[in-house]
């Protein structure tokens, strides 16, 4: 299993970006699909979660307003797309899933909920 994450980079603060963290090897169409990001002398931290079917979200409040989770269920795909970025933002962002169900509400804010991650695109705001 195989989680693939792209799309970062050097933007300027205010600029925008669109993660995306491709699955492979098993299908999470059933599973929570979250992001985390982790600068640098920093321990991993929530960004936001998005239920099964797109319907339930979760976004760390830094990032609320900001930032929007979406899936694509027929690609196994999940995306970030971050607008009116700060250089606060600027962060190693890593795409994960759970093993197991579980629903937006659940606790899909920890680290310890999750057992498949990617490999982290990093992510860098200039002011």
């Amino acid at each position: 299993v195989q989680l693939q994450a792209c799309g970062g980079g050097l933007v300027q603060a205010g600029g925008s970006l669109r993660l995306s963290c491709a699955a492979s090897g098993r299908t999470f169409s059933s599973r929570v699909r979250g992001w985390f990001r982790q600068a640098p002398g920093k321990e991993r931290e929530f960004v936001a979660a998005i239920g099964w079917n797109g319907d339930s979200t979760s976004y760390a409040v830094p990032v609320k307003g900001r930032f929007t989770i979406f899936r694509d269920n027929a690609e196994n795909t999940v995306y970030l797309q971050m607008n009116n970025l700060k250089p606060e933002d600027t962060a190693v962002y890593y795409c994960a899933a759970p093993f197991g169900k579980r629903p937006v509400g659940d606790n899909e804010w920890e680290v310890t909920s999750y057992d498949y991650w990617g490999q982290g695109t990093k992510v860098t705001v200039s002011s």
